[in-house]
């Protein structure tokens, strides 16, 4: 049976020569190896020119929030029905990259799971994944990694509050100090 998957993906990796491009531009992203790659560029293919925007191909590929509703009152918020191979890949890909080890991807998943729960968080990088990849087939680019550290990042001032309200949850008085970093001397 193994000397059998291996002839197979031999014959897959000889049929993608040419588009090795678009291969090795998914295997940028934390969480994706040839198989998905393979997968990934078999189902939205080499380019994006049949997308106009990324909101296209994340609504085709059925991995975007749903938006039901009605007189002020939200109902459903259901993903909507996509192309299931290209879906079950990229929630593959996001779940790997769930457990790659300091990668924004990973910090995106931890935050949002502890909001809103593992599996919308899951659809959520998956969505960060193939938008990603749009703008990277779009721009012949490659993955750039923003670090785990992005969101504290993006906003210390609230990360500081954040942080300042659970230690004074846990009992402690706190007392915050501006630190002055020395002007490099030339």
């Amino acid at each position: 049976m193994g000397a059998k998957i291996t002839r197979i993906e031999e014959i897959i990796e000889q049929q993608m020569r040419p588009f090795q491009n678009a291969v090795n531009t998914w295997l940028t992203v934390p969480g994706i190896k040839h198989r998905l790659a393979w997968t990934l560029v078999a189902e939205v293919g080499p380019t994006v020119e049949a997308f106009p925007t990324a909101a296209d191909l994340v609504s085709w590929a059925g991995i975007c929030p749903g938006n039901n509703k009605t007189a002020g009152k939200r109902k459903s918020g259901t993903t909507r029905a996509g192309n299931p191979w290209l879906r079950r890949a990229l929630c593959e890909a996001a779940w790997a990259a769930s457990k790659s080890k300091g990668t924004y991807l990973q910090a995106q998943f931890r935050r949002l799971a502890a909001l809103r729960g593992p599996k919308r968080a899951l659809i959520a990088v998956a969505n960060s994944i193939l938008t990603a990849g749009y703008y990277m087939l779009q721009r012949a680019t490659t993955y750039q990694e923003l670090g785990p550290d992005y969101f504290d990042k993006r906003n210390a001032v609230r990360a500081t509050r954040r942080l300042v309200k659970r230690l004074e949850a846990l009992g402690h008085t706190v007392i915050l100090e501006p630190r002055f970093i020395a002007a490099p001397s030339s």
